[in-house]
């Protein structure tokens, strides 16, 4: 089955996103065998291969997002994680699109092609970068791309705190939220205070972060109870943003 187009989806889920949350055992059913793909109204996690790096690292993240997004919100979800590669056919039909990893990222003129395209349609790719290091291995390499396939000079600019993404859904007046990890970080700053991102006709296409963001959520959504504090909040602002900007 084919995935619905993003104008599909997003006629699909243009009711108002609310905080009433629903059960968050709802999120963690089992599809049944045969249930075929993501229907138009369902919000899917789809993560970025690419052939240069370690793309599935941290393989809990998926799970535990679309756990938060069920709590929080009223968006169905497709329970599983969806791969898809930048030179896919389909990618326009995913609002949000995942990458991470340390290694090195490199595209080929087809996926930069279809990467940019997908931008100019309203897709949103969110970056995280696992080293969390302004100038390893990743983060060179990936802003590298960037640059070759948005050429103009405002690609990878900070992003202000005062930009909606921040506001989506949960209020962040300081900006993104500190992660644990990121302490261990090195470059210019330990604890990075400033997302960047790729902007198109006025909105975020592209959200690069070096916070590691994917090491943070990356543990059982179970444990959550666990914590004091949901740091998968922040998560839920750039789905918002993803699905409504």
């Amino acid at each position: 089955m084919a995935a619905p187009t993003r104008r599909e989806f997003l006629a699909a889920v243009s009711t108002v996103l609310t905080a009433a949350a629903m059960p968050v055992q709802a999120q963690q059913r089992t599809p049944a065998q045969g249930r075929g793909g993501p229907r138009a109204h369902e919000f899917v996690f789809a993560r970025l291969r690419y052939d240069s790096g370690d793309w599935d690292y941290n393989p809990k993240v998926a799970a535990n997002v679309l756990n938060s997004v069920v709590e929080y919100t009223n968006i169905p979800v497709y329970p599983e994680e969806v791969v898809i590669t930048a030179d896919s056919d389909e990618l326009p039909a995913f609002p949000f699109l995942f990458m991470t990893g340390h290694k090195l990222v490199r595209f080929s003129d087809k996926e930069r092609e279809r990467l940019r395209t997908y931008v100019e349609r309203g897709g949103l790719l969110f970056s995280d970068d696992c080293n969390h290091d302004v100038a390893g291995l990743y983060a060179v390499s990936f802003e590298a791309e960037m640059r070759r396939i948005f050429p103009q000079s405002t690609t990878l600019a900070k992003l202000p705190n005062a930009h909606p993404l921040y506001r989506a859904y949960f209020p962040f007046d300081d900006g993104p939220p500190q992660t644990a990890h990121e302490l261990n970080g090195w470059g210019d700053d330990l604890v990075h205070d400033y997302l960047r991102g790729v902007e198109h006709q006025g909105r975020l296409g592209v959200l690069y972060s070096n916070k590691d963001y994917g090491c943070e959520w990356d543990y059982d959504w179970r444990n959550k109870r666990f914590q004091r504090d949901d740091n998968t909040k922040f998560a839920i602002n750039i789905v918002s943003y993803a699905l409504t900007a």
